[in-house]
């Protein structure tokens, strides 16, 4: 943590290979670190009932959801230049793993449970090995695509949140391929902008990455879930 602290969040250097290699590799530590709280507060939601509370009042979970991510999130890019926001970034992992144990226990609840949870793992991570190649080997600048996917995680958002009320399980499964995609391809905008520099931020970055690597691992997890769960 002591690292993290005195290392120069936003510093004049951070345009040079020093620089840059700086912030990708403490934002490859941060996000390695932001796993464990993710882990934990998974392991809370299942163990203390809350997954079941989410899964029965799924409206209110959606409300709960948005305000303490997007609270969260406000809050660490407030404080991202100082120690504090390192700390609401950890805060803000453990939350999601809370509001991803309902899916978790849902899978869990299947005979495949646990291999189907290692599966996502193993994909999310070759999602990420082949964002992270493409990203340092593509000499075209990507950030452009950045308004185009922005405005297909909203349309997810919104198709997401309308679906709690309709519950059409074909839209659910678009919802889940396409936002596999969309959050895949801001992973690689995402990483390439850190390796070229244009992101001199490693807690911003390394939200923006968690994010991404979040949504694909559970969205993946979803379609493992639905085409491949055992449950006789």
């Amino acid at each position: 943590m002591n690292d993290f602290r005195t290392s120069t969040i936003a510093h004049p250097g951070a345009g040079s290979a020093v620089g840059r290699n700086q912030v990708l590799r403490n934002t490859y530590w941060l996000l390695a670190l932001s796993l464990i709280p993710t882990v934990i507060g998974a392991a809370v939601g299942l163990n203390t009932g809350i997954a079941q509370v989410m899964g029965g009042s799924p409206g209110l979970s959606a409300i709960v959801f948005l305000a303490g991510a997007f609270g969260l999130m406000f809050a660490i890019e407030k404080n991202k230049n100082n120690g504090l926001g390192v700390a609401l970034l950890l805060g803000f992992t453990f939350f999601m793993g809370i509001m991803l144990s309902r899916l978790i226990g849902f899978v869990l609840g299947m005979n495949n449970g646990a291999t189907l949870i290692m599966t996502a793992f193993g994909g999310t991570a070759a999602v990420f090995a082949t964002m992270a190649t493409l990203a340092s080997t593509i000499k075209r600048d990507l950030s452009n695509l950045q308004k185009w996917l922005f405005t297909g995680a909203v349309i997810i958002l919104v198709a997401a949140l309308a679906n709690i009320f309709f519950q059409i399980p074909a839209l659910m499964l678009t919802i889940s391929v396409l936002a596999i995609g969309i959050f895949s391809a801001f992973m690689l905008v995402d990483l390439q902008r850190v390796i070229n520099g244009g992101e001199t931020n490693y807690v911003s970055a390394t939200l923006a990455i968690y994010l991404d690597v979040y949504n694909v691992f559970a969205n993946l997890l979803m379609l493992l879930g639905i085409f491949g769960g055992d449950r006789d």
